[in-house]
């Protein structure tokens, strides 16, 4: 018998978990980071290896997907998740208060720290977006997408414009009173989401079928979900969207004031009306469906026109380098962040979709690749973008003609998206067959 779908009370309910966990997570990344740098004059170089500390962790996301698959219920491991989440940053903030007095001890606890916020990002992440998936009709995945991402966004908007009005004046003590009380929040908001969600499982009259046939090894639980083309492909498209996605977040404000002239006040600006776009974009992929409904189940042809849309206006901000200041630099970014907006939706979407279409018992370990797959390529993308407008410059000697190679370069990398986004659904039948011999080889050796 089928478990009820979620309604959209609960979708929202769930959502509260993501607004906690983007509350916390963008108070260690972007106001720690702050801190560290300006009131106590450390390298910058600091909260850029934490942060990368916090992707590096993402590594075990498939082994966290492992653990919920294995016991019956999804809601301990999202619990728990955010337990280690808000403890990881109120401990982030204790470590930068006293980095002003002992930096050794400060920056070793804030180490320990990034571990436990990259670790409970994982745990707790991963495990929502399959119970999620699990219980959301068929036709309701591009909208709870949106609402889900929505919502996390607005903890990033909420926390640091609260954050920043209790931080003022600064002090370490206000520091770390302010990081309790978020990562407080952040627990509320989890047990208020998840509470009643999943119903405890109900004893079997009969006993268990063989274990074997669901082998409970990691090891073998990944190299089954690897061998299926679907789950295979889709981590390699996830990688390639994704780092084609973020590769521009560290060089587009740089490039407005080396190119156009943007003040520091204006570049940021200029990244608010790209984040403006992108809630937008989010919003229209549920909004065309519900107008148009035969486009609402079909996330393949969206995510396959965010990506060749999202190259489009990258191949705009290539020629507004070349161009300058007579381009319309607004319009572009705000273009660049609705079609970003509309290929992220499309792609969760469709992984929401996918993770059950494969072996069973198996829907954690596949999320937990394909987040492994988004961490990493987050964690590269910011690096790499950097990395290639150093060398474009270097190489062509013209920041303008460098950074214009550079977005066409990113461009490039969503239409090869683009074709994996088809190529994943054409997975071969022998591929099908390859994962029933694999079954069949760990039910015989069981």
């Amino acid at each position: 018998m089928s478990k009820p779908t979620l309604s959209w009370f609960s979708i929202v309910r769930l959502g509260l978990v993501q607004t906690g966990l983007g509350a916390v997570v963008v108070l260690t990344t972007s106001t720690l980071n702050r801190v560290m740098v300006v009131e106590l004059a450390m390298p910058a170089m600091l909260p850029g290896a934490l942060v990368a500390i916090h992707y590096a962790l993402q590594v075990f996301r498939p082994a966290w997907g492992h653990g919920s698959d294995l016991g019956a219920r999804r809601t301990p491991w999202i619990v728990g998740g955010m337990l280690v989440l808000a403890t990881g940053g109120l401990l982030a903030s204790v470590a930068t208060a006293w980095m002003a007095t002992q930096p050794l001890f400060g920056v070793a606890l804030a180490v320990a720290a990034f571990c436990l916020i990259g670790a409970g990002v994982g745990a707790a992440g991963t495990s929502l977006l399959v119970l999620l998936a699990k219980r959301t009709d068929d036709n309701r995945r591009a909208a709870a997408a949106t609402i889900v991402w929505v919502m996390m966004i607005a903890g990033f908007i909420v926390t640091t414009g609260v954050a920043g009005h209790m931080l003022d004046p600064f002090s370490p003590l206000r520091l770390i009173v302010v990081s309790a009380s978020v990562s407080v929040a952040a627990m509320v908001l989890t047990v208020t989401g998840v509470w009643g969600i999943e119903e405890r499982p109900v004893a079997a009259p009969h006993p268990p079928t063989p274990r074997a046939s669901t082998p409970s090894s990691f090891r073998a639980a990944l190299r089954e979900v690897w061998a299926e083309p679907k789950s295979r492909r889709f981590a390699i498209f996830v990688f390639v969207s994704m780092l084609a996605y973020s590769a521009q977040d560290l060089i587009l404000e740089p490039f407005a004031g080396v190119v156009f002239g943007f003040t520091p006040g204006e570049t940021t600006k200029l990244s608010g009306v790209q984040h403006a776009g992108t809630l937008i974009g989010m919003a229209l992929v549920p909004l065309i469906g519900a107008v148009h409904p035969r486009s609402r189940g079909n996330l393949q042809i969206w995510t396959i026109g965010g990506c060749l849309a999202s190259a489009i206006a990258l191949l705009c901000l290539a020629a507004a380098a070349i161009i300058g200041p007579g381009w319309p630099l607004r319009e572009t970014v705000f273009m660049l962040g609705v079609t970003n907006g509309a290929y992220a939706v499309a792609a969760i979407g469709s992984m929401m979709a996918l993770v059950s279409a494969g072996g069973e018992k198996r829907e954690g370990v596949r999320m937990g690749l394909w987040g492994a797959a988004q961490a990493f390529a987050f964690g590269a993308g910011g690096f790499i973008g950097t990395l290639a407008s150093d060398v474009a410059r270097y190489l062509l000697s013209s920041p303008a003609l460098s950074y214009s190679v550079v977005f066409a370069a990113e461009a490039g990398l969503f239409v090869v998206a683009a074709l994996m986004a088809i190529w994943i659904h054409r997975a071969p039948v022998r591929g099908a067959l390859r994962q029933d011999e694999l079954r069949t080889v760990v039910v015989a050796g069981g």
